[in-house]
């Protein structure tokens, strides 16, 4: 199985990316795959966006740097493949589906990512949840 993994972070549920101390059914099962052979695809900005999560975690006490480092080691197991086409369509597709759906650039490069290659969206962020819908990306992280 493969789908395209969103970089995401709930403020109020402290919870980033796809990994999260409250975890759902629907997230255990997506690790799960990722654990048993799945692979999931991300934008070229992924590792940025984690980053930037990670370090926002650190600067608000959610994560300290023994966890940082943790959850870097899990996500270095998963086979996450990095899109190398984002970049060339940044300027044309992705923007016009970010003004379309009202999403950021950076959320609209994970839309374009599903709508191409034809694959389920693996997101919690509500914005990108409902565009998604609206464009008939199938979704990954069912309850």
């Amino acid at each position: 199985m493969e789908w395209i993994l969103a970089c995401y972070v709930k403020r109020d549920a402290h919870e980033f990316g796809f990994y999260s101390r409250l975890f759902s059914d629907a997230t255990d099962r997506l690790l799960n795959e990722l654990t048993l052979g799945g692979h999931a695809w991300v934008p070229s900005l992924w590792h940025l966006e984690l980053g930037n999560v990670l370090v926002g975690a650190q600067r608000q006490n959610r994560l300290d740097q023994a966890g940082c480092e943790a959850f870097l080691s899990h996500v270095g197991e998963y086979d996450i493949r990095v899109d190398t086409e984002t970049v060339p369509r940044a300027w044309s597709k992705t923007l016009d589906l970010a003004l379309l759906h009202k999403l950021s650039v950076y959320d609209a490069a994970y839309l374009e990512l599903a709508l191409r290659r034809d694959l389920p969206l693996a997101t919690m962020d509500g914005a990108l949840l409902q565009a998604a819908r609206v464009s008939g990306v199938r979704l990954s992280l069912q309850a």
